[in-house]
C-alpha cells in the first residue's frame, strides 16, 4: 500500500466516523449554483429574503455568492470558548443562503465550529480552508486535521496561506515543498481547487500566480488600500485576469476601521466599492454578531455596481485615513 493510498484511507475513515458526510462523488457535481441549504428552524421568523448575486469564480466553472462568511478576525468563529455564539452565526448564515465559508488551519477553533454545523449541508456549500505550512509533510498534516475538524472528505478550495516573502515561494515550490501536498490532494480528490493568499506584499502574490496555475487568490481589496504605496489590485489583477484566476477580496471593511469618523458611511460603501472592481468575483467578511451578519447579507443582496463617480468619491474619503485602514499591511 502506497503512502498516498494510506493517507486517503485514513481520511475517508476519519470522515465517515464523524457522520453526516457526503461522499467524494459530490466533488464531481456542480451544485454550488443550484442547490440551497435546506435549513429548518421552527423558531426562525425571518421574512423571505432576496438572493445574493453570484459570479463565476475565475476558471473554476463554479458560481459563488459575492459574499462569503469569514472564519477569522472580529468573530466568535475564531475565539476559544465562544462555541454558542459561533454556531448561532453559522446557522444564521445558512438560513440566509450563505454557501461560501472561509476558514484556515490556524484560525483557532474556527474549523471545529464549522464542523459542528455544516456537514448536513455539505453538498451545496463552497468550503475553503488554508495551510501556512511551507513543506509537503507539514501541509499534509494540516490538511488531514482540517478535514477531520470540518467533518468532510474534501475541500472545494485549499489555499497556501499568507504568503509574504519570496523565500516562502522558493520553499513552497522547492523540493518537498507544500505544492506537492496540494497536487497530491487534488489527485486524490481531497481538494478540488488551489489558491494562494497574502496581505503584505502584492508582488509576492503576483509571482506566485506566475509560478503556478492557482485557481484563486485571496487578497486585500478596499478603498484605503488604493492609497498604499504598494496597492494590491494594480499588481495582482492583471496577472489574475490574464490567467482567469478567481479574485476573492478580504479586509473589505478593514476590521471596521473604515467606518471611523472621516471614513466611509457603512458596509454599503465598503462592499459596494470592492464588488464594483472589475475582476473581483467575491469577498469574505467575518461577523461579530448575528445582527451584524444579517446587516452585511442585506447589503450584499442589495448590491448594485457603483459608478465611476461614486467609486472616486469613496476613494477620496479614504485618502486621509488610509494608513489606519491598511494596518494589516504593516510588519509588527
Amino acid at each position: 500500500m502506497t503512502e498516498k493510498t494510506t493517507r486517503r484511507d485514513f481520511l475517508m475513515t476519519s470522515a465517515a466516523a464523524a457522520g453526516g458526510i457526503v461522499g467524494t462523488a459530490a466533488l464531481q457535481q456542480n451544485l454550488i449554483s443550484s442547490a440551497k441549504p435546506a435549513v429548518q428552524n421552527s423558531t426562525d421568523t425571518a421574512k423571505p429574503t432576496a438572493t445574493i448575486p453570484e459570479r463565476a469564480l475565475g476558471r473554476t466553472g463554479i458560481k459563488v455568492p459575492i459574499f462569503g462568511l469569514g472564519g477569522a478576525g472580529q468573530t466568535p468563529l475564531s475565539w476559544e470558548g465562544a462555541e454558542a455564539d459561533a454556531v448561532a452565526i453559522i446557522q444564521r448564515a445558512l438560513e440566509l443562503d450563505i454557501r461560501y465559508f472561509d476558514t484556515a488551519a490556524n484560525y483557532g477553533p474556527s474549523e471545529d465550529y464549522l464542523g459542528k454545523v455544516l456537514p448536513p449541508h455539505r453538498s451545496s456549500l463552497f468550503l475553503a480552508s488554508k495551510t501556512d505550512a511551507r513543506d509537503r509533510d507539514g501541509a499534509w498534516r494540516e490538511l488531514e486535521r482540517s478535514l477531520k475538524r470540518l467533518k468532510t472528505d474534501y475541500l472545494n478550495l485549499w489555499q497556501m496561506h499568507h504568503v509574504s516573502f519570496q523565500e516562502e515561494l522558493d520553499t513552497i515550490f522547492g523540493s518537498n515543498g507544500a505544492i506537492q501536498a496540494l497536487e497530491e490532494a487534488i489527485q486524490q480528490k481531497l481538494v478540488r481547487f488551489s489558491g494562494i493568499t497574502g496581505h503584505h506584499e502584492p508582488a509576492v502574490i503576483a509571482e506566485g500566480l506566475r509560478r503556478y496555475p492557482f485557481h484563486t487568490t485571496l487578497i486585500p481589496v478596499n478603498a484605503a488600500d488604493k492609497h498604499h504605496p504598494r496597492p494590491f489590485l494594480p499588481v495582482v489583477l492583471p496577472i489574475a485576469q490574464q490567467q482567469n484566476v478567481g479574485v476573492i477580496a478580504m479586509k473589505v471593511p478593514a476590521y471596521g476601521r473604515l467606518f471611523k469618523p472621516g471614513g466611509l458611511d457603512g458596509m454599503h460603501q465598503a462592499l459596494g466599492y470592492v464588488m464594483s472592481q472589475p475582476g473581483v468575483q467575491c469577498c469574505v467578511i467575518a461577523a461579530e454578531t448575528v445582527a451584524q451578519l444579517e446587516h452585511n447579507i442585506s447589503v450584499a443582496q442589495a448590491f448594485q455596481p457603483l459608478s465611476a463617480q461614486e467609486l472616486a468619491a469613496i476613494e477620496q474619503r479614504t485618502a486621509a485615513v488610509w494608513e489606519d485602514n491598511t494596518f494589516f499591511r504593516a510588519w509588527h
